[in-house]
């Protein structure tokens, strides 16, 4: 991170959501402004779409006690999306397969990266991240650098990373290393440990985060159909072969010369 850049971790949606806010012209005062708007958001998210609280509108929704026009009209968009990111992977996201009834959960945690980006943009913030959990919504470029750099973990060796990515627009990784088995195969309904670790980028976070989830599922016989999308996959196995999409922006190190762009 470059010397001033404001960081902040908010503990949100079960995870932790890390924005990194860089230096401009901006008063310190409206940058603070800019991050409680997106802190906003992010803890409206986590309370309109949790699946463990009890009583938040996705909850009611899932036990039948509210309809979806009586819902807040988020969950909604939130719903097509996930029906549009459903028909372009092949059906391998299925928000509607989960136990206990729709859960957004692999696709709106970029969704609500974004909008909190949309809230730092709308305020003047020029440069910024918002990491919602490995699912990373990025607007400008940190000075000195041509694109975004983020490291991609070794899914099989804690605290290492296996490869580095540049990335414009937005990269979200998925996979059962940090949770376990917690995705379903929605063909046959159970849980499935499909690769070690699958990750997307791309121009829109929250399609690149259902995307890495239907890849983290399916697997690499995926990719086709997420370049098909205009997006670009990565693929761990859970035997150490690394398979990526022709073109995926990994950042490639010459020993001899050092780092090239």
């Amino acid at each position: 991170m470059s010397a001033g850049a404001l960081h902040h971790d908010e503990a949100v949606m079960g995870t932790v959501v890390s924005i990194d806010i860089y230096p401009s012209e901006l008063s310190s005062e409206a940058v603070i402004l800019a991050l409680s708007r997106a802190r906003k958001t992010l803890h409206w998210v986590d309370a309109v779409f949790s699946t463990y609280r009890e009583y938040s509108p996705m909850n009611q929704l899932r036990r039948g006690e509210i309809s979806l026009d009586e819902a807040p009209p988020e969950m909604a968009e939130v719903l097509d999306l996930c029906k549009e990111v459903s028909e372009m992977s092949d059906g391998w996201f299925d928000a509607w397969a989960m136990p206990g009834g729709v859960d957004p959960t692999g696709l709106v945690k970029g969704w609500s990266a974004k909008r909190a980006l949309n809230d730092l943009v709308a305020a003047g913030v020029e440069v910024a991240s918002v990491n919602a959990g490995g699912d990373i919504a990025t607007v400008g470029v940190p000075e000195g650098l041509d694109r975004w750099r983020f490291g991609i973990q070794d899914p099989l060796v804690p605290g290492r990373l296996v490869r580095v990515v540049e990335v414009e627009g937005a990269i979200a990784t998925s996979g059962s290393y940090a949770r376990g088995a917690h995705l379903i195969d929605p063909y046959s309904r159970r849980a499935i440990v499909g690769v070690a670790s699958a990750t997307v980028v791309g121009a829109d976070i929250t399609f690149a985060d259902g995307f890495a989830t239907a890849l983290a599922v399916a697997g690499p016989s995926l990719l086709g159909a997420i370049e098909r999308a205009g997006y670009l996959g990565f693929v761990i196995t859970n035997d150490r072969q690394q398979l990526a999409s022709e073109g995926f922006p990994f950042f490639e190190v010459d020993e001899a010369a050092g780092p090239t762009p």
